[in-house]
């Protein structure tokens, strides 16, 4: 389970060119180096000062090029040599010296910036025209943010992982690709159309998913506007009412169709009409499925094994297992050896495989991804501090959720600090990332409490990262609430680390009331939105805990309230339902928990008052005296919609807050009008 950010939270269609330059930055070279033509010569570079820089990585992303001004380092509004990144995984295949040869830029590069100072092309179609501005309205809604991982420093063997782990990397995204069913609509893009090229990418479909542009019809990479049906399920069966997964979830074989390590195929020669009760069915495990590439990942993770070293056996064995779980679909060793990583035993942080199911219409099958990180030390003080607590936390749960849960014997670790590398598949958001995750979902490390958690902490940590929150914030949040909320990124890991040990806790996702599971119970999106909802409230009522129990200051709790009140802003503007109508768990988790709070107080409109900017009329104010009596009373409602399986009150508590608080709905239109004035995060990455 995962906990993202939508203004401040990692999904691709990598190409060949990610793999050279990471290969030229590791200085190894790719095997069709003796193939490739001289590259472009470098010439001097003029002043580069026509293209301001947030233009400049505007431009960049509409002509999908890999190329991100990283920051004016000495000030004097033009772009140099040592400020460029060059890009994983956008763009034609280019050696990162087709733009940058000997310290300078080359032709390549000066055409480039040469078409940057051109406007938008919308193309000579007229017919097209409406669909490619709506693209460039979906690009601009989206900030591209840059994730930097300098390699130059680490050792051969620490190179050759890297390269390996980017080249399993690619292969995975080509798997997604077939999950997602975008794979065959790639070549269905025109050449000349750039911007659609980087929505593909950006996306991963071809369908818009900024909240200004996803419900717009002539919003689409493609012309024919198709939107592409899930590579999971037979086609016929998915109808545009979408209710081929509650029929699904009726059948009488409906746990071997939607067992999570599967594709949904119709049976060779059975009936087959597009009837999901009553057509003919089997389910096909995704080693099948996808053999040719899960054999070349198994065997990129086994090349990588190689270089890991007596000091890294840990890794050495996840690499191998999981190797081996990309062959026969076994994934439970793979869960294992990985669960014996830590921050103490390792520098490499890798998971990679079928994990979270969110991204399907269903919500039941695990989306490959890859999350490649180094481990930051930083997160041991909070184990530490944690450790000691870890029973009395599920107590606490326990106690809120009431009969018929009781409290486990819990002994899952606690979260590592994690500085990404690079997300793929399903890791990988359009706008906003994953900066928090807990697994596996499955299996005995997951029911047995042994998994790990993680938290993502070298995400919205940059420059242009604060000053859209502080822009947002500050457009909202009262003068004097504004004064006591801080940027610092330690008050989002506080609450990110709180959120993620809470899927340890508690009734999770393997709980069962009555023999059956959260997704049997409430169906597969709101059993997600109810996990998560459970994680964040829990998150919010540790922060208070935690200072009755001396672990936390009360004032670094104070700041993460109010990070978490901004966290849940940037969630309630992207929308509670999504173009096909489906739940979005984190935007009604967060209209949950705001809308609470505002019942009760702790949370204030006040229509006649400036925002903290002195320029918007109105404004909110959170009243923290009344905080811990509001979070108290949801947490005891949510617990205990889990802990009983109670889906009447979870459907009651979502409409009555989502749907029919009329009054709530009026100030969720207010925070999304000034939210969305700035465009999101969006993540891209560079390997030097």
């Amino acid at each position: 389970m995962t906990r993202t950010v939508a203004p401040f939270t990692l999904r691709f269609l990598l190409l060949v060119a990610a793999l050279v330059a990471v290969a030229a930055a590791c200085g190894e070279p790719s095997k069709g180096d003796a193939k490739k033509a001289p590259s472009t010569p470098a010439v001097a570079a003029p002043g580069l000062d026509k293209v301001a820089r947030v233009d400049f990585n505007r431009r960049a992303a509409e002509l999908f090029l890999p190329l991100f001004w990283i920051e004016d380092k000495n000030g004097n509004n033009a772009l140099d040599v040592d400020e460029l990144a060059v890009l994983w995984g956008i763009g034609p295949a280019q050696a990162a010296d087709a733009w940058l040869k000997d310290g300078a830029f080359t032709k390549a590069f000066l055409d480039a910036y040469a078409a940057m100072q051109q406007p938008a092309d919308t193309g000579a179609d007229a017919a097209d025209q409406a669909r490619r501005q709506a693209v460039l309205d979906e690009l601009g809604q989206g900030r591209p943010t840059l994730v930097l991982t300098d390699t130059t420093g680490f050792s051969d063997n620490d190179k050759a992982i890297v390269k390996s782990i980017i080249e399993a990397a690619q292969l995975i995204e080509q798997i997604y690709a077939k999950q997602v069913g975008v794979a065959e609509l790639r070549t269905t893009v025109p050449n000349d159309d750039k911007a659609s090229q980087m929505l593909l990418h950006r996306n991963q479909t071809t369908a818009c998913a900024a909240p200004k542009t996803e419900k717009n019809p002539e919003c689409s990479a493609v012309k024919s506007k198709q939107k592409p049906s899930s590579g999971l399920y037979p086609a016929k069966l998915q109808g545009a009412d979408g209710k081929f997964c509650e029929v699904l979830e009726k059948r009488k074989d409906a746990d071997k169709l939607l067992h999570q390590f599967v594709t949904v195929t119709a049976r060779a020669g059975g009936k087959s009409e597009g009837n999901a009760a009553t057509d003919e069915l089997e389910p096909v495990p995704y080693h099948v499925a996808y053999q040719a590439e899960m054999a070349a990942v198994s065997a990129k993770l086994k090349a990588a094994a190689t270089h890991t070293g007596a000091s890294e056996a840990p890794f050495a064995a996840y690499l191998f297992a999981a190797a081996q779980a990309f062959l026969d679909d076994k994934w439970g060793p793979a869960d294992e050896a990985w669960a014996k990583m830590n921050a103490e035993n390792s520098k490499w942080y890798l998971r990679i495989g079928p994990d979270e199911t969110y991204f399907e219409p269903c919500s039941r099958k695990a989306g490959f991804h890859v999350s490649f990180a180094r481990i930051n030390q930083d997160s041991l003080a909070w184990q530490k501090k944690l450790e000691p607590f870890k029973a009395e936390m599920e107590g606490a749960l326990a106690a809120l959720a009431g009969p018929p849960y009781k409290a486990r014997e819990v002994s899952f670790h606690l979260p590592d600090f994690i500085d990404v590398v690079l997300n793929a598949g399903d890791s990988r958001d359009a706008l906003g990332g994953t900066i928090g995750q807990s697994l596996p979902n499955w299996g005995a490390v997951a029911n047995e409490g042994r998994g790990r958690t993680v938290a993502m902490v070298n995400l919205y940590t940059d420059k242009d990262s604060e000053a859209a929150w502080t822009s947002q914030a500050s457009s909202l949040f009262c003068k004097d609430t504004m004064a006591a909320a801080s940027f610092d990124p330690k008050l989002a890991v506080m609450s990110t680390v709180l959120h993620e040990a809470a899927h340890n806790l508690g009734p999770a996702h393997e709980y069962k009331v009555g023999g059956k599971t959260d997704d049997q119970i409430f169906g597969g999106p709101m059993a997600s939105m109810l996990e998560e909802l459970k994680a964040q409230t829990a998150a919010l009522y540790f922060s208070e805990w935690l200072v009755r129990k001396g672990a936390v200051d009360a004032q670094a709790a104070a700041g993460s309230h109010l990070r978490d009140v901004t966290w849940a802003f940037g969630h309630i503007a992207a929308g509670m339902y999504n173009a096909e109508g489906k739940i979005k768990a984190y935007s009604q988790l967060a209209a949950i928990q705001m809308g609470t709070l505002y019942k009760q107080g702790a949370l204030t409109w006040n229509p006649e008052e400036l925002a903290a900017n002195g320029k918007d009329k109105g404004c909110v104010r959170v009243d923290l005296a009344k905080w811990k009596p509001a979070v108290d009373e949801l947490a005891k409602v949510v617990l205990g919609i889990k802990g009983r399986g109670d889906k009447a009150l979870a459907e009651q508590t979502r409409k009555g807050i989502v749907d029919d608080d009329q009054e709530f709905a009026k100030l969720r239109e207010l925070i999304t009008e000034r939210w969305l004035r700035t465009p999101k995060a969006s993540f891209v990455y560079a390997i030097r």
